[in-house]
């Protein structure tokens, strides 16, 4: 009888056994999915997401392989006057100015203009030396000690007409951590970051993006968000009330920050800035690696941040570099997986919504499928 069993038990392991390789190399031959197929799956993500917080309007864009895969609005650019978002509104693109200020760096990096490791008193004399020195690799990595927001200066509406009136805001402030000994995010390092910038290249910080940056990679819908002034396609910009309606956000002023959160966009924009950080043209590919690479603290710390990017592993186990954004009016997203050749964006007018952080990975992940991750076949 008890031989009798384990005859059984052992034909049911087999069975069991076998039924599972089955599952998994159907899983594993499983037709892909079409692009139509990821597009519809992405467009569903997007309209969960919008549902679940909210969100009057977005903007989103992907593409694979370098060839864009849909760039489409969603919603409302503008609830009062029910105008809808199209491909073309412009959203608050927030702290992914960052990775903009930091290619910019890149690019008088590459043609040795600065110095990634020199006190940044050699390219800004009228910088107020402190305590201990300020590099860029401090400033980029968000570990120079420089201080964060205070009060309502999140919430400012003042105007500055220069970079450097908006650096006068902390220009004097002491450093809050001796630099590179810890991880501290500060969009005022970038604003510092963006005077630099202007003392190695002689133009204005505007001037010097919109040449370097905007015009070579086409990028034709992004701009400085210029309060005082008339911008077609500018969406609106919304909030939360205490009850949790909908209502207009309150009126800010971001020219005290323009390398740090201070641009507008579309979503393809964005798009085309993420392939020109994956492919090359741009910049060197040994300048992608060093700015995507993650920088640790003097003792050793993990900080998931390299110079202007995010580098973290996503929720299905890929690589990623990126960044996302919070601004009054706004949450985006920019997502770059440089070995699969994927580049995702997601714009929102609504500022307390969380970002679409892991929608923009879904959608990647649908575009991953497409082709079983032989990315080389979409042309």
């Amino acid at each position: 009888m008890y031989l009798l069993y384990r005859i059984k038990l052992s034909f049911l392991i087999i069975v069991i056994s076998s039924f599972s390789i089955i599952a998994q190399a159907e899983k594993d031959t499983a037709a892909p999915l079409t692009i139509d197929g990821a597009i519809n799956k992405s467009k569903q993500v997007i309209k969960d997401f919008m549902m679940e917080n909210k969100v009057p309007g977005m903007s989103a864009a992907a593409s694979i392989n370098g060839r864009l895969i849909f760039s489409e609005g969603f919603g409302y650019a503008d609830l009062e006057n029910g105008v809808s978002a199209t491909k073309h509104t412009k959203f608050r693109i927030a702290s992914i100015s960052k990775p903009i200020t930091a290619s910019g760096l890149a690019l008088l990096y590459e043609k040795g203009i600065i110095d990634l490791d020199e006190p940044i008193q050699k390219y800004l004399p009228a910088f107020p030396e402190k305590r201990w020195k300020v590099t860029l690799r401090n400033l980029a990595s968000h570990q120079a000690g420089i201080r964060g927001y205070l009060g309502k200066e999140f919430l400012s509406n003042q105007h500055f007409d220069t970079v450097s009136e908006g650096v006068d805001i902390f220009r004097n402030d002491t450093l809050v951590f001796k630099p590179g000994t810890k991880y501290g995010y500060s969009t005022y390092g970038y604003n510092l970051i963006s005077e630099v910038i202007e003392g190695a290249s002689g133009k204005d910080f505007l001037t010097f993006v919109q040449k370097n940056i905007f015009d070579p990679l086409n990028m034709n819908s992004i701009i400085a968000d210029h309060s005082d002034s008339l911008i077609a396609h500018r969406s609106s910009f919304y909030s939360y009330s205490d009850s949790g309606e909908i209502v207009n956000s309150k009126f800010v002023d971001i020219s005290n920050k323009w390398a740090g959160g201070g641009f507008i966009s579309n979503a393809e924009d964005l798009v085309k800035f993420g392939n020109a950080n994956i492919f090359n043209g741009f910049l060197e590919e040994a300048t992608r690696n060093l700015f995507f690479s993650e920088v640790l603290t003097a003792s050793g710390e993990k900080t998931k941040y390299g110079l202007g990017w995010v580098s973290d592993v996503d929720q299905f186990g890929f690589n990623w570099v990126g960044h996302s954004g919070g601004a009054v009016g706004g949450r985006s997203m920019l997502i770059l997986y440089p070995e699969d050749k994927i580049v995702v964006a997601l714009l929102t007018n609504l500022g307390p919504a969380k970002a679409p952080v892991a929608e923009a990975q879904e959608i990647a992940n649908f575009l991953r499928q497409t082709f079983n991750n032989k990315v080389s076949e979409v042309k």
